[in-house]
Formats: structure tokens, sequence, C-alpha cells
């Protein structure tokens, strides 16, 4: 883990703001989704990136009738129902 220097306060909400330098090195725009980890005494935040409703896979993951799927397990399940 790197340290950024950068200290933000918790407002009255709960609510802290992620410097904008951060927001453009992770590629995270407005409404974009975040998930949140705990580790012990950390508080971890990681951008969402949709997953495959079959095995997890974040690689190559696109929409199919409303549900996530990646290539791999589309092209099994075109497989198998040739």
């Amino acid at each position: 883990m790197r340290a950024t220097g950068i200290v933000r306060r918790v407002d009255e909400l709960g609510r802290v703001v992620l410097p904008i330098e951060l927001r453009r090195i992770f590629d995270i725009k407005g409404y974009d989704g975040l998930e949140i980890y705990t580790d012990n005494d950390q508080i971890i935040l990681r951008k969402h990136e949709p997953a495959c409703v079959f095995c997890g896979s974040r690689d190559e993951v696109t929409k199919f009738k409303g549900k996530n799927i990646c290539k791999a397990c589309f092209s099994s399940m075109s497989q198998k129902i040739v």
C-alpha cells in the first residue's frame, strides 16, 4: 500500500470526497459504483467492475438478457446448446 499524503475529513453525513487526482488515476466517473471492503482496521475502496454470474470472472464481461456473462462462459454454453 502506498501513502498519497492526501487527508480528507468525513462530513456530518459520513461522506468523504475523493480527490480529482485519484479519480483520474483510477478512471472513476460520477455515479460509478465503489466496492467497500474491510481488512482489520482498514477500509478499502475498489471501483466496481461487473463480474460473470457463473464463474465470477471480470474479464470480457458483457450483458446478456440482463445478466453479466463472460466470453468463456458464453462460449461454453453455446457449445452445449448445439
